[in-house]
C-alpha cells in the first residue's frame, strides 16, 4: 500500500501491468456489467452541458435512453451512473465499423466538439475509487474480461500506474503523480 496525501493506492496499482486491447476484448467494459459507468457529483452537470454537442457521436438507441433517462441515473445506493440501454450497453456507447464499443463522448472530445474527455471512472479504469473516511483508495478492479490488457501489459512491460499515467494527472495532479512515481521507485530499491 501506497500512502500521498488523502488517497491510498494498492500495491498492485504498480506491480500489475495492463494495456487495454481493444482488439480482443472490443470494448466489453462498456456493455458488461450491473450498471454504467460511476460518475462522480461533479460530472452530472457537466454531462447535462454537453448533452447537444455529443448527440452527433451517439448511436439512435443511445439518444432515446438519454431522453427517457436523462444524462445520468442515481441508483438505490444514492450512488450516480450513466444510463444503459436495456440492461446492457452505456447509453454514451456506439460501435463503430469494427464492431467495437468506443466512447460517444470521448469521440465528441476528439473532434473538438467538447472539453470533456469521459468519466473519470472510464478513464482511470482499472483503477477504481473508493471513498473511505479521510481517504480515497485507489484498487485495481480485476475483471475477466481484461485478461488480453493484462497479458498486453506484461509482454509490453507496462504497469497500471503508468498506462494511466494521464487520467491519474487529470484527477490527482502532476505533483501527486510525480510522488507516485518516486514512491514505486524508492520501493523497487528496497
Amino acid at each position: 500500500m501506497i500512502l500521498i496525501d488523502d488517497t491510498v493506492i494498492s500495491s498492485d496499482v504498480a506491480d500489475e501491468f495492463f494495456v487495454c486491447d481493444l482488439a480482443k476484448c472490443k470494448g466489453a467494459c462498456c456493455v458488461e456489467g450491473d450498471l454504467g459507468a460511476p460518475l462522480e457529483e461533479e460530472e452530472l452537470e457537466i454531462l447535462e452541458r454537453i448533452q447537444d454537442d455529443i448527440k452527433p457521436f451517439l448511436s439512435e438507441v443511445g439518444l432515446k435512453e438519454l431522453a427517457k433517462t436523462g444524462a445520468w441515473v442515481k441508483d438505490d445506493d444514492g450512488d450516480f451512473s450513466t444510463p444503459v440501454i436495456k440492461g446492457r450497453e452505456c447509453a454514451y456507447a456506439l460501435y463503430d465499423d469494427k464492431g467495437y464499443l468506443k466512447c460517444g463522448i470521448e469521440q465528441a472530445y476528439f473532434a473538438g466538439k467538447t472539453d470533456f474527455r469521459k468519466p473519470i471512472s472510464c478513464h482511470l479504469y482499472p483503477i477504481r475509487l473508493a471513498k473511505l473516511a479521510d481517504y480515497t483508495a485507489l484498487n485495481y478492479d480485476r475483471w475477466s474480461i481484461c485478461s488480453d490488457a493484462c497479458s498486453n501489459g506484461a509482454s509490453l512491460g507496462v504497469p497500471i500506474y503508468v498506462f494511466l499515467k494521464e487520467p491519474l494527472i487529470r484527477k490527482f495532479g502532476e505533483k501527486w503523480y510525480a510522488e507516485l512515481c518516486q514512491e514505486i521507485e524508492d520501493r523497487k530499491e528496497e
